[in-house]
């Protein structure tokens, strides 16, 4: 696999993607907040909350590190645990407050980026919004005198907050693993890709397969997905339509720049 040319990004401030989301009772607007910086600059940004209940909420925002792999594992570390945090960066306000029903309040964030030429490609975290549950009645004693425990959620809503130090970073990627499988009655070429590089990928993945006569059948892609550095994640093209045979699938992984992969593979599908 090889890496074709070098990518070129636009080196401006990305608008977020709008979006509402709902943590409880709480809609957080606004989707991964993402800015392009150079050492030693400074960007303000606000996330707006609003309460979509007839209560109080009472809410807390705090900061975590975010990694995933390809397995499905996800990681909410301590700031600072991954080596490509931005925690440090990011100052916020308030971060602990209530709403009252119906209402919105507006969290305001600093990013100051260090004076520090070293800095180079993408560095995130994620800002977690958590509402705080309302109080449970007492669980009531079996019949036997003993109480009866019970399993209470939480749940959190994250903001991704990614700044990417002008158009540096090395961009690249490797495979780690490839394989057929048949998922919900569907036959999928699942891809596992890690991030090698040092900026955020987000590439379009898709496979041109060819029949065992060098004829072309077709064109089958997958969902684009957003790969940070030292992550991987798991990228699964639908092949359920082809007949069974033996075929050649050239797969290319395209980040919508300069940055280009390729790898063939033989399938044999039963």
């Amino acid at each position: 696999m090889t890496t074709i040319g070098r990518a070129i990004a636009i080196c401006c401030l990305l608008s977020a993607v709008c979006a509402v989301s709902r943590a409880a009772d709480i809609d957080v607007v606004g989707g991964p907040h993402e800015v392009v910086m150079q050492p030693g600059g400074k960007k303000e940004g606000k996330i707006i909350l609003r309460n979509s209940s007839d209560a109080v909420q009472e809410v807390r925002v705090f900061q975590t590190d975010y990694m995933f792999r390809c397995d499905g594992t996800t990681l909410y570390d301590k700031p600072g645990t991954c080596h490509r945090s931005n925690c440090s960066w990011i100052t916020f306000s308030p971060q602990q407050f209530s709403i009252p029903p119906e209402e919105t309040l507006t969290v305001y964030y600093t990013i100051q980026t260090p004076r520090d030429d070293k800095l180079t490609g993408t560095y995130w975290s994620m800002l977690m919004v958590e509402p705080k549950p309302p109080p449970e009645p007492p669980a009531p004693a079996s019949e036997d005198g003993k109480v009866t425990l019970g399993v209470r959620t939480v749940l959190r809503y994250g903001i991704q907050m990614v700044v990417h130090i002008g158009n540096t970073g090395k961009r690249d990627l490797k495979i780690l693993d490839k394989r057929l499988s048949l998922v919900g009655g569907k036959r999928l070429l699942q891809l596992d890709i890690e991030n090698t590089g040092e900026r955020w990928l987000r590439p379009g993945i898709w496979a041109e397969v060819y029949d065992e006569k060098g004829a072309h059948v077709g064109r089958f892609q997958c969902n684009r997905t957003r790969i940070y550095p030292a992550c991987s994640t798991r990228n699964c093209i639908d092949l359920s339509s082809l007949k069974a045979g033996k075929y050649q699938a050239l797969v290319v992984v395209d980040n919508g720049d300069e940055s280009v992969w390729g790898a063939q593979y033989a399938l044999d599908i039963q």
